[in-house]
């Protein structure tokens, strides 16, 4: 709620028209001073993000522990009461990306060192024999893999040069179709630039940075899949439109506040006592985050427990199937995009 003085000008700075009170009654526009300090916008932003008295924690509760009573209660004409859905799911994204900012995945530091420990553990005499060994190993791995490929396929190529040559001077039956040429040469040409260390840092990398559209890709979907196993007649595509909203707002949530909980008892040290709380929290979340759908899915729609088990299970099945195509797909971009 704003603090700012009342304006002694009756005129609203908006439309024009005259302001008896706090509010304009033909716009709704609030009748203050239009110069704020930085502080008075800071605050003013968050709660109108927010709508921040009540309604806020009155939201944030329901989506946590009381599975799809936000969607039927905003479905019924309730909407003055929580955040509205797409204000709720875009802030706790705003939220979540923002501290994912702020705590960068640490893989590429588990990856260095996990080299480095091993490397320690290797008594300094027998390094380059260790060396040796598993350079040894890597070639007879390589020699058997080239050995159960077909040779149409894979051949013992090492770079773009050696491809095209073969491409360009091989026998007939050596030489590969379009597809295959431009498959192969995609690897070698990856293969020459990134080790598999780096390609997995640079998918990681840009995997966190595109969550928001790798979730706003699936959510359509995910409420289309709920508009096929519904009553067409009962449920418009909107209603499903906003139980996904809540279910995903629920996810992004539990996922922040696991997030939180893990990072604030790691600051105390990889060794700290306190590390089995956040095996348990984790542990906990996931086994709500899974059973949600649900609860959520039999108290929203008013099917018996049965149909909704039914039902759920199927959706859950489908769409885990239909992420799963979109992130080998993604994976498959980011390696065709890499530079």
């Amino acid at each position: 709620m704003s603090h700012s003085p009342i304006r002694e000008d009756k005129t609203c700075l908006n439309c024009r028209h005259v302001v008896e009170q706090k509010y304009c009654p033909n716009c709704g526009q609030e009748n203050t001073d239009s110069r704020k300090t930085f502080h008075h916008l800071f605050i003013h932003f968050f709660e109108d993000l927010t709508h921040y008295e009540n309604a806020f924690w009155k939201t944030i509760r329901n989506l946590l522990f009381k599975p799809s009573t936000l969607t039927k209660e905003y479905l019924s004409g309730k909407r003055l009461s929580y955040l509205a859905p797409v204000r709720l799911y875009i802030f706790i994204s705003f939220i979540t990306f923002l501290l994912l900012a702020f705590f960068p995945s640490n893989v590429n530091e588990a990856i260095n060192k996990s080299q480095a420990e091993i490397a320690k553990e290797i008594p300094v005499e027998n390094k380059a024999y260790y060396d040796k060994v598993n350079k040894k190993i890597n070639e007879k791995i390589n020699e058997k893999v080239h050995e159960k490929a077909p040779k149409s396929i894979i051949m013992d190529l090492s770079s773009v040069r050696e491809l095209d040559s073969v491409q360009k001077y091989g026998k007939p039956n050596d030489k590969y179709n379009e597809f295959e040429y431009w498959a192969i040469k995609r690897i070698l040409t990856v293969s020459e630039h990134y080790t598999q260390k780096e390609m997995l840092e640079k998918f990681l990398e840009s995997f966190f940075h595109n969550i928001p559209k790798i979730l706003f890709i699936i959510m359509p979907f995910f409420a289309f899949f709920l508009w096929l196993f519904h009553n067409k007649k009962k449920w418009y595509y909107f209603d499903h439109g906003i139980f996904t909203l809540h279910y995903f707002s629920f996810l992004l949530l539990i996922f922040l506040i696991l997030f939180l909980i893990r990072k604030t008892i790691g600051a105390f040290g990889e060794d700290n006592p306190l590390l089995f709380i956040s095996d348990i929290t984790d542990f906990v979340g996931f086994i709500w985050m899974s059973y949600y759908f649900y609860p959520a899915h039999h108290r929203f729609y008013g099917e018996s427990r049965i149909v909704s088990f039914v039902k759920s299970v199927t959706l859950f099945f489908i769409n885990s199937i239909f992420i799963l195509f979109l992130l080998v797909f993604y994976v498959l971009y980011i390696f065709i995009n890499l530079h």
